[in-house]
């Protein structure tokens, strides 16, 4: 996959998380994340930073209060996967509905680059420049 389609990706994919986002709580690992996400996605959406609103348990019970569903979208490195993995299980066990293929569909298209969700924002300009034909970024 060349850089032109990796952006086409990239944007669609921000395109679903905008979607989702407007009836969905997005669960992220911190306020780096939703900085990066506010960059990239405009809206009033509501966030969770796991790590700072108490673990994934904690984080579960809030979506599951709320009576939204969940997209779960940490970090695609080895801490973000774990996270992933016990947030789906939490969020089963609570019976609430969540989409962490979102999160598989960003990792698929960007991971030869970035592992984390703060760094989206540079990678979507780097490859905004390549696909308008300024590959320097000047």
């Amino acid at each position: 996959m060349n850089d032109l389609e990796r952006f086409e990706l990239l944007e669609a994919y921000l395109e679903e998380l905008e979607e989702l986002a407007q009836d969905h709580i997005i669960l992220i690992e911190g306020n780096k994340d939703r900085r990066a996400l506010e960059k990239l996605i405009s809206g009033d959406f509501q966030f969770i930073e796991v790590q700072r609103d108490g673990g994934p348990i904690r984080a579960a019970e809030m979506v599951s209060e709320s009576g939204l569903p969940a997209v779960i979208f940490t970090d695609w490195d080895k801490k973000g996967i774990l996270l992933a993995h016990e947030l789906e299980s939490q969020l089963r066990s609570l019976e609430v509905s969540f989409n962490s293929e979102l999160r598989r569909k960003f990792s698929s298209v960007s991971r030869k680059d970035i592992k984390d969700v703060e760094s989206l924002a540079s990678l979507y300009a780097r490859l905004y420049d390549i696909a308008k034909g300024n590959p320097s970024g000047f």
